[in-house]
């Protein structure tokens, strides 16, 4: 457990929540509290894969706790990260 988280290792999908780190009622952009993180083989080719769709990018491929990681928004303004480790 990590401060203001909750990590379940369940299989074969773990999942994590985690406490929003600003004011919710304050935000009006849709999504804003939650974040969705997935596991992949290969962060990078999913990430090249993603560019060449037009898939928008909302922090490039960069070392995380988990490997490899990015975040790209679904269209409906969700933050989906995407990790290749852990």
């Amino acid at each position: 457990m990590r401060q203001n988280a909750v990590a379940f290792a369940t299989k074969p999908i773990g999942f994590a929540i985690r406490k929003a780190q600003v004011e919710l009622d304050a935000i009006a952009r849709s999504g804003y509290g939650i974040i969705l993180w997935f596991h992949t083989q290969d962060a990078a080719a999913l990430l090249k894969l993603l560019k060449e769709r037009s898939v928008p990018i909302a922090q490039d491929l960069a070392d995380g706790p988990f490997g490899k990681m990015f975040t790209f928004r679904d269209p409906d303004g969700y933050l989906i990260t995407m990790h290749d480790g852990g």
